[in-house]
């Protein structure tokens, strides 16, 4: 892996990190305020997470292999 490819990696492992935490904060404040619709919040939230997972693998993977 050359240090490019790192770089990339790591600013997508960092950019999920913080996307997926800013959903999570977010959604905990949304049950607070509205503690009726967690079911719904809390699905969105996992649905939000995992397609952010999804585009961070992409990013890492398309990094390490076009080098």
């Amino acid at each position: 892996m050359t240090g490019l490819a790192a770089i990339g990696a790591g600013l997508a492992v960092i950019g999920a990190g913080l996307g997926i935490g800013t959903i999570g904060g977010k959604a905990m404040e949304s049950i607070a305020r509205q503690p009726e619709a967690v079911g719904d919040i809390r699905s969105n939230m996992i649905l939000m997470a995992a397609l952010i997972e999804g585009a961070a693998l992409i990013a890492i993977l398309l990094g390490i292999l076009i080098k």
